[in-house]
């Protein structure tokens, strides 16, 4: 869907004329584009979020010349689809998220037993090393 196909799905939806829906849609992206702009998240409940994310400066491969190159550090706006956004688009994975959830909050069946003062003074001991020649033998035959 473009532009003018949610143009015209306001029009019909709300029995407005065209330009009027336009100016409406113009104004809800420009202030979804100005909020975010200055860092502030817009949040649609049930829809998403839109938000501002600093990327991290990195490296990269220029294939065509066959080099590295510095990507500059940058803001990019993002979107993170709401709930009810997601359990639209694939129902099945917002039923196996729910059903996951029922058996994560089920109760542990038991506690487990406190340590006794054998299991903790072989915890306090600290691991044997191995010997070093053996390490240096190991490192000869690779």
């Amino acid at each position: 869907m473009n532009r003018i196909e949610l143009v015209e799905k306001i029009v019909t939806a709300h029995n407005v004329s065209k330009a009027e829906a336009a100016r409406i849609l113009e104004t809800v992206t420009s202030s979804i584009v100005a909020a975010v702009k200055k860092g502030d998240p817009v949040q649609i409940v049930g829809f998403g979020t839109f938000k501002q994310v600093a990327r991290a400066a990195r490296s990269g491969f220029n294939p065509s010349a066959g080099t590295k190159i510095k990507i500059a550090a940058q803001k990019v706006p993002k979107f993170v689809p709401g709930a009810a956004f997601k359990a639209a688009v694939d129902p099945k994975a917002a039923k196996r998220k729910a059903d996951g959830k029922a058996v994560a909050a089920k109760p542990a069946a038991k506690p487990a037993a406190k340590p006794t003062a054998k299991a903790a003074a072989k915890k306090a001991a600290p691991a044997k090393k191995a010997a070093p020649a053996k390490k240096a033998a190991a490192a000869k035959k690779k």
